[in-house]
């Protein structure tokens, strides 16, 4: 079974923050790369870069999670351990119908229409209903702590 997995799990492994977070993002990445069952979209990795640059908190301390090499270097990697999944006409149709049956974001349908258009049966995040069947990609938070019942 392949399955997509959201920027906000990519970007957990990176967090210290949240501890039980970055544990579980570790282990889902890790074990993606063993079973070679995941799948990353471009809009992620994109998303993912910018993301982890970006200032975390407030004031003259604020820093980001990565500086811009080790964000550049850790892109790389991403790309090297998974399939990256392109846009193309079909996830772009699929993504602008997805906005309007399922009332979802922009980025939120355009990922979800990666998964649909290319087959994938799982889409994990933290942003979508958990459980929720959107067209026949079913979404499970792998951060509840019944994620994966």
């Amino acid at each position: 079974m392949a399955r997509l997995v959201d920027t906000n799990v990519i970007v957990y492994r990176f967090d210290p923050r949240f501890p039980e977070k970055q544990a579980i993002a570790t282990r889902l990445l890790r074990e993606g790369i063993a079973a070679d069952d995941l799948r990353m979209a471009h809009q992620s990795i994109v998303e993912f870069v910018a993301v982890v640059m970006r200032p975390v908190g407030k004031g003259a301390r604020a820093a980001s999670l990565l500086s811009q090499h080790e964000a550049v270097r850790e892109a790389e990697e991403l790309m090297s351990q998974f399939p990256v999944l392109y846009p193309n006409d079909e996830v772009l149709r699929t993504a602008l119908r997805g906005m309007g049956a399922y009332q979802l974001s922009w980025f939120d349908a355009h990922l979800w229409a990666y998964a649909e258009c290319h087959g994938l049966d799982e889409l994990l995040s933290e942003d979508f209903q958990h459980g929720r069947l959107y067209g026949r990609v079913r979404v499970r938070n792998p951060f509840l702590k019944k994620g994966f019942e």
